[in-house]
């Protein structure tokens, strides 16, 4: 496996400094572009070969980070599935950026700025999941958020990537001094920072401590992964980058956060008592919710993808609370279940999250707009993209027999297994959680009905709308890599559970294996139910071939006929009557209003002649997150206002920090014997 890294850092490193230093715009682009496939390939053959042939690979470069222990690299199954999650959506995610890429050439450093970010970007998520130890950890992941910081930050001349930078930043460094926290208190009295080391010292630390290293990961974690309320950077950063980098980002980087939540609870710390379960349970309930009714209300489509990206992860840890809660009741068997559901979910939502960002950019691309109510009709000027995005949509809200439905039907038998469960307080929890889960899917269904229909649908709305061109082949095939994914995922369902169900095998003290009781089939044992999606898609495949079949047997008259769409008695037929994403929304405005709390204004002019004939009405409502403003524009204001007190203290004389210095050193002496 070896020659495999290797491989993975040559091409992202030989991509970074190809598109730095290309003389050409185009030539940045094109090396950048191979580098990251190169680096991607790699990445998928030892995530494979880690997944599928339990190879294992342990690199020690004590040179590097000396002072703290050196570099560390493993790469154990855990690691190597999300590092497979991670190129499977990094190949299509690069492959479109390649073509993509072609709107920001008008500026040279731009264009070389996002290659080598983009290259330095992948190869610090591969990094994340091949260390072993704290230090190396750490680096990696500040190297993530910094390197997605620049990309998010391309279009820094406007000023709504400018706030979304300054709030990214803000919240993935707060996470990272959170998740330093957590492996400092995880770290005291073992005599080293290696991941061996730490779960090997686990066992012995008290109550309390473990629990504090939990609450820390648990904030740290969701900050990356964007649950609610640490989302806020979400409908701000992923809307402002580049649509392959939201598609990176969304798809693979917040999983990252997944993994890290994984690892700390229940790999190095072998999980914990049952409020920890509850605690993930209920955020990943609420996240859930909260992030598609959201959703329904966006207009701007990667700000609605953002936060289906809040419910995504949200559903994810439905899944991870529900098996931490199992194994604190000592129910490795059903744990099993929770966490498969959790990690097959976290794939699923990699693949048909990047397809649909990856759609949303393709829209970008052909019509230079992604705001839904300029849009309309654009299957007939871009039926590939259409297609795909359909695909995606369908898997989104959980559509047999896509992948989508498989793992969130997971996450639903693992919710309804809650009365084996000694505790009734906590078996009453997991109803709960399964009828917000139910909600959630419910309306994610209307949201993507929206998404699709008044995006792809009707007729154009405006004249960028009419003048829509599919995109380059390149992007097209992006696109459907990850739409084969979506469709493969789930077909082949019975086939991954067991392969997701080896990946855990032994962490945390699970067993070894759940299998499906029959081939084809996903039936786990202990759960009220069992799907066969490969068998399900065969009957739609053969339904709709019968349906065929009996009209060219019937001699049905297949041409053509063009008629005028039916209006009410109205002749001419425009966009103005069709529905926007405004009206398609409407009912579930007024029926969560209390949630939404939205701000209307509705202005009337009259004729001068006569207030009796009304010339023009205009109706605008707004819907302000509430929670955002609840808390963190407090935190905001209080920020502010100690930044203005303390800038009064650097005056800009050399006396005065000398002072300073004097005082600091003076307050150490006195404090100093107190402390020893």
């Amino acid at each position: 496996m070896l020659p495999l890294v290797v491989v993975l850092v040559g091409g992202y490193a030989a991509g970074a400094t190809g598109a730095a230093v290309a003389p050409t715009p185009r030539g940045s682009r094109v090396l950048a572009a191979l580098g990251a496939l190169v680096g991607g390939a790699a990445g998928l053959a030892l995530g494979a070969a880690a997944v599928l042939a339990g190879e294992s690979l342990r690199l020690e470069l004590p040179g590097l980070l000396a002072v703290v222990g050196g570099v560390s690299l493993r790469l154990d199954r855990l690691g190597g599935f999300f590092l497979l999650l991670t190129a499977l959506v990094a190949v299509p995610a690069v492959l479109f950026g390649g073509s993509y890429a072609r709107l920001y050439e008008g500026g040279t450093r731009s264009i070389r700025l996002l290659g080598a970010m983009l290259n330095l970007f992948l190869l610090s998520l591969s990094a994340v999941l091949l260390a072993d130890n704290v230090p190396s950890f750490l680096l990696a992941w500040e190297a993530m958020s910094v390197t997605s910081y620049f990309l998010v930050m391309t279009e820094a001349d406007q000023r709504d990537t400018r706030r979304a930078g300054l709030w990214y930043l803000a919240m993935t460094h707060g996470g990272l001094a959170l998740l330093m926290g957590a492996f400092l208190l995880l770290a005291a009295g073992t005599g080293g920072l290696g991941f061996s080391e730490l779960r090997a010292a686990a066992g012995a630390l008290p109550a309390g401590t473990r629990s504090a290293v939990f609450v820390l990961a648990l904030l740290g974690c969701g900050s990356k992964a964007g649950v609610v309320p640490l989302h806020v950077w979400l409908p701000l950063a992923h809307p402002a980058a580049p649509s392959h980098v939201s598609a990176l980002m969304s798809g693979v980087m917040i999983k990252l956060g997944v993994y890290a939540l994984v690892r700390i609870t229940l790999d190095l710390l072998g999980g914990g008592p049952a409020w920890w379960g509850a605690i993930v349970l209920a955020v990943g309930a609420v996240s859930a919710l909260l992030g598609v009714l959201y959703a329904l209300m966006e207009h701007d489509l990667k700000r609605l993808l953002a936060y289906h990206s809040v419910e995504n992860i949200g559903i994810i840890w439905l899944g991870l609370g529900a098996g931490l809660l199992f194994q604190s009741a000592g129910l490795p068997s059903l744990a099993v279940i929770g966490f498969v559901a959790a990690l097959y979910h976290s794939l699923n939502h990699a693949c048909f999250k990047g397809l649909l960002f990856l759609g949303a950019g393709a829209i970008v691309h052909g019509t230079g707009t992604r705001n839904m109510e300029d849009l309309g009709g654009l299957i007939r000027a871009m039926p590939r993209t259409a297609l795909c995005f359909l695909i995606g949509a369908a898997a989104i809200s959980g559509l047999p027999p896509l992948n989508g439905f498989v793992s969130e039907w997971m996450v639903f038998q693992a919710l309804l297994a809650a009365p084996a469960l000694p505790r009734p307080d906590l078996a009453l929890l997991m109803p709960l959680a399964v009828g917000m889960l139910a909600l959630t899917s419910g309306l994610a269904a209307a949201c993507f009905v929206k998404a699709f229909g008044i995006t792809f649908l009707a007729l154009p709305r405006s004249a960028a709308a009419r003048r829509a061109r599919e995109v380059p082949r390149p992007m097209q095939a992006g696109m459907a890599i990850l739409a084969a994914a979506c469709v493969a995922l789930g077909v082949g369902s019975f086939a991954v559970v067991p392969a997701i169900t080896g990946v855990l095998a032994g962490v945390g003290g699970l067993p070894a294996a759940v299998v499906p009781v029959a081939p084809g089939a996903v039936a786990i044992p202990g759960t009220v139910g069992s799907i066969a999606p490969a068998a399900l898609a065969a009957l739609l495949v053969a339904a709709v071939a019968a349906v065929a079949l009996a009209f060219r047997l019937g001699a049905a008259d297949r041409r053509v006929r063009v008629a005028p769409t039916w209006g009410c008695g109205r002749i001419g037929q425009t966009a103005r009557m069709e529905y926007t994403a405004t009206a398609f929304a409407e009912p579930l405005r007024r029926v969560f209003a209390e949630l939404y709390r939205p701000t209307e204004d509705l202005s009337i002019d009259f004729h001068p002649e006569s207030r009796y004939f009304v010339q023009s009405i205009a109706y605008r409502s707004e819907v302000d997150p509430w929670l955002e403003r609840l808390l963190y524009a407090p935190a905001v204001a209080l920020l502010r206002r100690t930044a203005w007190r303390v800038r009064g203290m650097q005056a800009g004389s050399l006396h005065l920090y000398l002072l300073y210095m004097i005082l600091a050193l003076v307050v150490l002496l006195v404090v100093a014997p107190w402390a020893g």
